[in-house]
């Protein structure tokens, strides 16, 4: 039996290994971007903002740090600048098919307030006037500024009217590269992928306001009369403690004395100044215990909304066509990389660890190696240090030469030790 089995796993593995190879192979991968040479010829720079001197110029660079210098993406390169920048590809609609939207960021500037997000667009687009105002259909990406904002943006686009994510995704925030992936699949789901571990996934009905709600409470419903919504009630049995009323807020201070310059004819009678009661506890009331007809909070019943009305295409952007990227930087240095749109998963966690997974572990250490030469250049340039410990040898050669002075003049015994206490307090 077991030379049976062991012969047999072969033609188990073989055809499954042989159907992943073909499931990749029939990926259609609608736009794929490393930024290799000739990258230019298939990116339009927009004229957006070029009047006001404030459209910010990009650099093809693997950047400071890297895990390969030859993989190079687009980096933004002027601060209080903005960019835009993008790509056609064939038009496609991703009706009965998965939609997938990858892409790489890093940000080396440890960006303080700006995005790292791109866009897919549809319809005709002047490419030379791609900017803020351009209607998009996706908006993807990280977006960082300053304490509160560090999430994952994921906008859609339905019926004219842009609608964000209501769940909250936390991004990156490193100065390394990270791949970022949105899926959206035909049943209206959605995955939200980082490095190609899965963050949120939810579905298009409930975690964007695409449609009105399925449901919604009953405007006509009131809740009854006779409903008991009261948890607690006082104890019936509960009697208040004889001669609890008579207990007084105040009392006299029993530790206060009549002072003795106190004249009776004079200041009138003295009486004690008065103090809290701590026997006293306030107006009675009875015990509260739980209500054996409480009902629970009252809600109004769930009824269909005559406004819902379903959509089955929901998820369907039928002529989608270019991808790019518009923002805003207060401060440069993000660059993007590996940009996909394709209709397979698979394909997609592939390329991520053909790029971002070979590379990572060198780029950390590249990054480790630059931020540790940066902080002993900082130290190099900074003095402060080295003068601190100047100005204590200073202080302790001023210290032994008083205690030199004491030994030499004894008359002047008293006046010199208070010279070098001084001394002494200011080390």
């Amino acid at each position: 039996m077991a030379n049976r089995s062991s012969s047999r796993a072969p033609n188990i593995i073989v055809p499954f290994v042989l159907f992943s190879l073909i499931a990749i192979a029939c990926a259609e991968v609608f736009f794929e971007e490393r930024f290799d040479d000739g990258w230019e010829k298939r990116w339009v720079k927009s004229d957006w903002k070029k009047d006001e001197n404030v459209a910010g110029e990009w650099n093809y660079t693997s950047g400071k740090w890297n895990g390969d210098p030859n993989d190079k993406g687009i980096q933004t390169s002027e601060d209080y600048r903005f960019y835009a920048i993008s790509a056609e590809f064939p038009e496609f609609s991703n009706k009965d098919k998965a939609l997938v939207f990858q892409f790489s960021v890093k940000h080396e500037q440890k960006l303080d307030c700006g995005g790292g997000y791109m866009k897919l667009l549809n319809g005709e687009v002047d490419q030379k006037k791609f900017g803020g105002d351009t209607p998009y259909s996706i908006m993807f990406g990280p977006d960082i500024c300053g304490y509160s904002t560090k999430k994952v943006h994921a906008i859609l686009n339905y019926n004219g009217t842009n609608h964000l994510l209501k769940k909250d995704v936390p991004c990156e925030t490193d100065q390394l590269t990270h791949v970022y992936t949105f899926i959206l699949r035909p049943d209206a789901t959605y995955s939200i992928l980082i490095d190609n571990d899965e963050k949120k996934s939810g579905s298009l009905y409930s975690d964007w306001d695409l449609l009105p709600p399925k449901k919604i409470k009953d405007p006509e419903a009131k809740k009854p009369e006779d409903w008991d919504d009261k948890e607690y009630i006082p104890d019936p049995e509960d009697k208040k403690p004889e001669g609890y009323d008579d207990i007084p807020e105040e009392i006299p201070d029993p530790d206060a004395k009549k002072p003795e310059d106190w004249d009776d004819e004079e200041d009138g009678e003295w009486t004690a100044p008065t103090i809290p009661n701590p026997e006293y506890k306030g107006p009675w009331k009875p015990k509260k215990i739980k209500n054996p007809n409480y009902q629970g909070k009252w809600k109004a019943p769930m009824i269909d909304n005559p406004d819902f009305k379903d959509d089955p295409e929901l998820y369907v952007y039928p002529n989608l066509k270019y991808v790019g990227v518009e923002l805003w930087q207060v401060k440069s240095g993000t660059l993007f990389d590996n940009v996909l749109v394709c209709d397979d998963v698979e394909y997609a966690k592939k390329l991520a660890e053909e790029t971002w997974g070979k590379n990572k572990d060198a780029e950390k250490a590249a990054f480790e190696e630059a931020e540790k030469k940066r902080e002993e250049e900082e130290a190099k340039a900074d003095p402060v240090d080295s003068d601190a410990e100047d100005e204590e040898d200073d202080d302790a050669d001023d210290a032994d030469d008083a205690d030199a002075e004491v030994k030499k003049d004894d008359t002047a015994e008293i006046e010199t030790e208070t010279e070098s206490d001084d001394v002494k307090d200011e080390l």
